[in-house]
């Protein structure tokens, strides 16, 4: 079993109170974050951008993991995930992710690319985990 970890420590209210998140590998290091980098688009993280590059990530990998089921090797590519939060009742939920994936890959047909696509989408960990938001994905093979 393999076992990651990640931190975040905060003082003071939801709106005046400052953060910083911090990963194991040294990957974020007390990265600031606060109501103002999440909502009002001021630069730092928040969480669901850390939601996306980890599931973009993920989803990458698991599509060259699939890729070699159909005897391809990618040259390239490249995912971009948007996480949307929106207002439910008393408070927030993470409600979709598309994933947009664009990628070269020598020799391998549409139908073999889609499918691959498919399937990394379905069983990637982080999409997993995500299964209570709608998951929706556009993949376009570059020639």
């Amino acid at each position: 079993m393999i076992k990651k970890t990640a931190s975040a420590h905060w003082a003071g209210s939801l709106k005046d109170g400052k953060g910083r998140m911090s990963t194991q590998s040294g990957a974020l290091d007390a990265q600031p974050y606060g109501f103002n980098t999440r909502f009002e688009g001021l630069p730092g993280t928040n969480p669901e951008e850390l939601i996306g590059a980890a599931h973009a990530g993920c989803f990458s990998m698991a599509f060259s993991m699939i890729l070699g089921d159909y005897d391809a090797v990618p040259d390239a590519i490249d995912t971009k995930a948007t996480v949307s939060l929106e207002k439910q009742g008393d408070g927030f939920a993470i409600t979709h992710v598309r994933l947009d994936m664009t990628a070269r890959i020598p020799g391998i047909s549409e139908e073999n690319f889609q499918e691959a696509a498919k399937k990394a989408k379905e069983n990637c960990p982080v999409s997993k985990v995500l299964a209570g938001a709608e998951i929706t994905m556009e993949a376009s093979l570059e020639s």
